[in-house]
């Protein structure tokens, strides 16, 4: 298991360089404030906003506009969107998982015969030579119900980071793919920063640890029910973002899917603290999953304590928090109360069928 990998994930990304002035998209770099357009003509009526600069490009980063702090006593207000949001969406993944689920074994039922039938009829066929195709499926069929479950959200993350890659579209990912209370987009964000990075190792450590929990945390709660809790995580996750960065008046741009991996990190861990974890580069020492929480946790919120801007502590503590919960007391709250969903989608389906 990586637990190293967890430390280096979900950063804050906005830099600057002020000889050259212009600020630039880093992926290790400490936050900013939001950004702005260039100041055409000098307002005095705007005195409480910091005018920016023109954009530059640069090669290893795309251009963005220079951050401005914005001093107003309504930023309480801007979270009044952001908090129906993460209700409205957490209540609709985890529906849909439960419709889903109903569907997926109703489904299984009246094919099982099916299956068995063409099952023998492949047997009473001649044998042929392995195909790619073939070699593909075998290899599809050789990976755990989590590898499977998680492997379409990596390929939508490597989907958004290629096209991170293409200039014409810097100013559509920076407004949709990183989450700042202080755009003037809130919602969707919250969701698509998730699946957003723009350094290859930011990717590749998340997409990595996600990987490594993803057979534990499928295995305990079911291929539908990590769906909805992982697309979950990721916008409480950002929401708690959001209010650290109204709160300390910090407002800059995030994005990442550690949020959503601390999540199902926490969540393996409170389950199963006994189980032993290793650092990925050194094998030889190893720790509870218990102790490698504690420790996560103590890290974060020394950080978010003492104003670290390195990582988004606040959203690596939302998703701990929030994965916590859900395994202790979330599960039977949500989770096993889904029948009455279940029985409305029945009924409506019947009526369909019948209409």
């Amino acid at each position: 298991m990586a637990w190293s990998c967890c430390a280096s994930v979900r950063q804050e990304l906005w830099g600057c360089r002020s000889r050259a002035r212009r600020f630039t998209l880093y992926p290790y770099t400490q936050q900013r404030n939001g950004f702005r357009r260039q100041a055409q003509k000098s307002d005095p009526h705007s005195s409480n906003v910091e005018a920016g600069t023109k954009p530059q490009k640069n090669g290893l980063s795309p251009p963005v506009q220079d951050p401005a702090f914005q001093k107003s006593s309504h930023s309480v207000k801007k979270l009044v969107k952001p908090f129906i949001f993460t209700v409205g969406f957490s209540g609709c993944a985890f529906g849909s998982a439960a419709i889903w689920q109903y569907e997926r074994l109703k489904a299984r039922v009246q094919n099982y015969f099916e299956d068995a039938r063409a099952d023998w009829m492949d047997k009473m066929r001649p044998q042929k030579r392995l195909k790619f195709r073939k070699q593909v499926k075998l290899w599809w069929k050789s990976l755990s119900s989590g590898q499977r479950a998680v492997s379409g959200i990596i390929a939508a993350n490597v989907l958004v980071f290629c096209l991170w890659r293409v200039p014409s579209l810097h100013r559509i990912m920076i407004t949709y793919f990183t989450s700042n209370p202080a755009s003037h987009v809130l919602c969707s964000p919250m969701l698509l920063s998730t699946f957003s990075h723009f350094s290859f190792l930011h990717m590749a450590a998340n997409m990595y640890v996600l990987w490594s929990f993803s057979t534990s945390i499928v295995s305990l709660l079911g291929r539908e029910q990590f769906m909805a809790l992982y697309f979950s995580a990721g916008v409480v996750s950002t929401f708690a973002s959001y209010a650290c960065k109204v709160a300390t008046g910090r407002f800059g741009p995030s994005l990442g899917a550690s949020g959503a991996i601390m999540t199902i990190l926490a969540a393996v861990c409170t389950k199963i603290p006994e189980a032993k974890l290793a650092i990925i580069f050194l094998p030889m020492f190893t720790f509870t999953a218990g102790n490698a929480l504690k420790a996560i946790i103590a890290l974060d919120s020394a950080g978010l304590l003492l104003g670290w801007k390195f990582f988004d502590h606040a959203a690596h503590l939302g998703g701990a928090l929030f994965g916590m919960w859900y395994v202790t007391y979330g599960n039977n709250l949500i989770w096993n109360n889904r029948e009455p969903v279940v029985r409305a989608w029945h009924t409506m389906r019947t009526w369909a069928r019948k209409k």
